[in-house]
């Protein structure tokens, strides 16, 4: 399958709206789900349609909030069949979130939302086909992801978008611990590698691919990348596949298992060292 351009400079005023909305969801979902490993409870997951909170329990019931970039609503449903929509116009962050706050208050559920993610009275750029075209990349990469992790003997997390920096990614832990660090603390004791897909940031302007090791193993950085990709070292150290690379491939799919497949055999290799 294909991979739509990308191209940040033409869409980033709706990759900074979509951004702001999913925030407001998954903060919601993070301030009602109980703590999880690894910060999990404070992502969002793919849905067939977008991305959703996956039901969340608030006393006896359960609900779940979905953004759908096909209708370009957010739907809200409960386990009592409540279900309600808000749609995707470019609103305020503040029209937003009071909105999807008041249908959680109609349905009986009291959710807590601290203003700051919902304070901006200013206007938003929503373009439908951008959205469409980011969750068709999307929906590919996150079965990529699913496939490549399945692989995997260790642990693993789940294929998740993390709204804080708009990235989908995947943890893979060897099973070791980080000599030095409490082991109660998992964020900073667990051995771990991280494989994500960016939308483009301060320090790669474009959208991108990256995988990361916690701690960096030695002599990591000197591993021969499957070209395009390449070491990345500026602000963070990481191997970086530049997503146009998908977009001009053959065979996008096999490029990009081959990327994370070969910097996680050899991050795995030394961290053994």
């Amino acid at each position: 399958m294909s991979y739509p351009d990308l191209n940040l400079s033409r869409w980033q005023a709706t990759r900074d709206t979509l951004q702001a909305y999913a925030q407001i969801v998954a903060r919601i979902r993070q301030k009602l789900t109980p703590p999880q490993r690894h910060w999990y409870h404070a992502s969002l997951r793919t849905s067939a349609v977008g991305l959703t909170t996956t039901p969340v329990l608030f006393g006896s019931r359960t609900f779940d909030i979905e953004m759908n970039f096909f209708t370009h609503e957010v739907n809200i449903r409960t386990n009592s069949g409540d279900v309600d929509v808000i749609s995707l116009e470019g609103q305020s962050t503040r029209e937003f979130g009071e909105e999807l706050l008041e249908i959680l208050q109609a349905f009986d559920i009291e959710a807590v939302l601290e203003e700051s993610y919902y304070e901006s009275d200013k206007e938003r750029v929503y373009n439908d086909p951008y959205v469409e075209a980011l969750w068709h990349a999307l929906a590919q990469i996150d079965m990529t992801f699913k496939t490549f992790s399945k692989g995997l003997r260790q642990p693993t997390g789940p294929v998740q978008l993390f709204p804080h920096h708009f990235d989908l990614a995947v943890l893979w832990f060897s099973g070791r611990l980080v000599p030095g660090q409490d082991p109660e603390d998992e964020e900073y004791s667990d051995e771990q590698m991280n494989f994500g897909f960016s939308t483009g940031d301060s320090s790669i302007e474009n959208p991108y691919f990256y995988i990361t090791a916690y701690p960096l193993p030695d002599g990591l950085t000197g591993t021969q990348l499957p070209a395009p990709a390449y070491w990345h070292t500026s602000g963070f150290t990481g191997a970086i596949l530049p997503y146009t690379a998908l977009v001009d491939s053959a065979d996008p799919n096999d490029l990009l298992m081959n990327y994370l497949t070969t910097v996680q055999k050899a991050g795995a290799e030394r961290m053994k060292k």
